[in-house]
């Protein structure tokens, strides 16, 4: 008994300095210009490391000249789980999309739509600047079309394949939230 309470205290601090090493590391997401350019970029990282912006943002169309934006969620542990994806700006607004090939259903097949389905807290890396929102799926019809039309005209090499599904979601602050 003795042997094995030595064993698990060793593999407890194992992972405790572990995670302390990666919180220090960072270990985001790859920087790639488009997430189809290698596997490497769809590699999942942890935590985001930048400059935290606390102001308000009247109009994120600045985002218009960034391909993509890193997004942190928190898996079932607690753990932060970032990946790299698309955004669009419409109507001064900031929307994310996530695409589902044919077969998939929301949230499933998305670790990071998972687990912004059961916490809409995220932390979004947009080139050195770090922003502490909330998520909120978009459902309107409209709103949808519009977002994903914009999406096509700024990303014109990405194929959509036919059934696919694109998940939308409007990034929002948390009195915006509150609010709806």
């Amino acid at each position: 008994m003795n042997r094995l309470l030595k064993i698990a205290g060793a593999i407890f601090i194992g992972a405790v300095f572990l995670l302390l090493t990666l919180r220090i590391t960072g270990f985001e997401p790859k920087e790639c210009a488009s997430g189809g350019v290698s596997w490497t970029c769809r590699v999942p990282g942890l935590w985001l490391r930048g400059e935290p912006v606390i102001t308000p943002v009247a109009d994120w169309s600045f985002t218009d000249k960034f391909q993509t934006v890193k997004v942190q969620t928190r898996d079932h542990f607690m753990l932060p789980h970032s990946i790299t994806t698309y955004c669009v700006s419409y109507n001064g607004e900031l929307y994310l999309t996530s695409v589902y090939r044919a077969g998939l259903v929301y949230p499933h097949g998305r670790h990071w739509n998972e687990n912004v389905a059961r916490d809409p807290h995220v932390r979004i890396k947009i080139g050195d600047q770090l922003f502490d929102r909330t998520l909120v799926y978009v459902t309107d019809p409209a709103e949808r079309a519009a977002v994903i039309q914009l999406k096509a005209k700024k990303y014109p090499k990405q194929v959509i394949a036919p059934g696919a599904f694109i998940n939308v979601f409007h990034v929002v602050t948390n009195d915006q939230r509150a609010s709806n």
